[in-house]
Parts: C-alpha cells; structure tokens; sequence
C-alpha cells in the first residue's frame, strides 16, 4: 500500500523556532521583510497555510473561521504565521482580520451553515468558529465552554468521533477538515476535539506519548500507529487504532478515510511503532 511522505511538508516547521520581536501594525513593501509579532484571526471559511509566500506554493495546512493567529513576518501582502499549534507556514493577509472584541468565536462547528450577523450564509466544517450572533441554520455546533463534557479525554470517545466526524472524508495534502485530510491533519484534528494536542506532522506526532512496548503491551484502541516508507525510517503516516487489528486513517492509496486491517498488505512492513497518547 503506497504511503503519502507527510514528512517535509513545510521546512519552517523542521526546527520548530520562531521569532520575531512584539511590534504591531508593521507594513512593508513588496520586496522587504519586517519582522514582527502580532495577533490576528481566520475571517475565511479556510485558510491555506503555505510553504512559501506565494499563491502557487505547496500547502502545508489549512487553518479555520476563528482560529487565533500569530503573525511572525511580514512581506508585502504575505504574512509569516502559526495557529495555535505553532505550526508555521505562509499565509495571504486577505484570510485575516484585526481581532474584534465583538467576535467571541464562542462555538466550534461540527459541519453547519450558518446566516452571519450581516445576513450572509456560510458552510463551516467541523474545526471552523463561530459567534454567539450566527445563528444555524443546518447542522450542529457546540460552545467551546462544553467541549470537555460533550468529548471527553477517553480512548473510545476520540475513535468515534474519528469514525463519525470524518466519514466519506476525501484526502487532501495539507488539509484539516472532513472536506479534505492528510493522515496527520485528520489525527490532530480529532483529538484537539478531545482536549489531546497533538503537534501538526506525523513524524512530530511520533514524539508524543509513551511508546507502546508490543513485546508486552497489546495495541489499545485509541493508540497511535506510525509508519514509514522511506529508507532512514522517518515516519511519513500514521493512523489510529479502532481496535487491536484495525485502525482508521486518511490514506492517498484509499482516496480518503478509510478503516483497515493494521497488517494489511504493504502496511506491516512499514510499521514502525505505536505511541499512546491518551
């Protein structure tokens, strides 16, 4: 089974160091570069987090409506950024706006449409914000206050919004959303919902938890499994496990989301180990 290389995805992110000094409101010419360090927010529905300042440029993630962000440099109409996992990338100013202290993204979507304050009518996925002024129209959204008690830290709650939040999802290099994932997208993403966070890429999700000892341990439902396709053994994908023979992942080789055996044919080969995290 081939296996997608998450590892790469964006070179920012491979020493994990940003800086940047607290200056705001810093503008620069097409060809300059200023330094700086400034809140913003996602006003897109999503936003494309870029390898380079450049609208054709790989995407490396996406962030969502509401989401906090940090802006660490600024070039012409481009913005160095991370969310709030610092995972760093490239982003166009026209995906964010000025935090509005009448903008309280109070809910967090589970896939809805919404009417806006202003009467517009917006799709937001499951990950997107909204305000207490939108008002639903289809769909369901939950206040981020009751996150803990709706989706709690257990291992059988976070496989069943993996299995029920994701469906029919399609995959997506770079993408967070059921409207398109990568394997480490879609395993973040999911347990952010569960209060879990989890760094961006498979291979720097390999680092959380504790390793699962499987001379003596048996795989748990909810742990974390990570392989490789690559010669050094750098792990390029990961999946969750639903049970102890199968789990749920966003592969390129299945089109999207997808349940399989964890010894299906060309994935046992390149298992490199499993992490548990909850």
């Amino acid at each position: 089974m081939c296996i997608e290389n998450d590892v790469g995805k964006n070179p920012l992110n491979e020493v994990g160091e940003s800086g940047g000094v607290e200056l705001s409101g810093i503008e620069s010419s097409d060809d300059e570069s200023s330094h700086v360090e400034s809140s913003r927010v996602v006003r897109a529905t999503i936003a494309p987090l870029l390898t380079e300042p450049r609208a054709s440029a790989s995407l490396s993630s996406q962030l969502l409506r509401g989401e906090p962000v940090t802006v660490l440099e600024v070039r012409g109409h481009w913005v160095r950024v991370h969310g709030e996992d610092r995972y760093e990338g490239w982003m166009h100013e026209g995906y964010l706006a000025a935090p509005n202290s009448g903008d309280d993204f109070s809910c967090l979507s589970l896939g809805c449409d919404v009417l806006e304050g202003d009467g517009a009518k917006r799709s937001l996925p499951f990950g997107a914000r909204l305000t207490s002024a939108s008002t639903i129209v289809e769909g369901r959204a939950v206040a981020l206050s009751e996150l803990g008690a709706e989706f709690p830290r257990h291992a059988s709650a976070i496989c069943d919004s993996a299995l029920t939040l994701f469906e029919g999802a399609s995959y997506l290099w770079g993408g967070s959303t059921p409207w398109g994932c990568d394997c480490s997208g879609y395993v973040q993403r999911v347990f952010r919902l569960h209060g879990v966070s989890l760094p961006r890429d498979a291979w720097q999700q390999f680092r959380c938890g504790e390793a699962v000892e499987l001379d003596r341990d048996v795989i748990q439902q909810g742990d974390l499994l990570f392989f490789s396709d690559r010669d050094d053994g750098r792990i390029t994908h990961v999946g969750l496990a639903v049970d102890e023979l199968r789990m749920i992942h966003s592969s390129l080789a299945r089109g999207g989301v997808a349940v399989d055996a964890v010894v299906a044919a060309g994935l046992a080969a390149q298992f490199r180990g499993a992490r548990r995290v909850v």
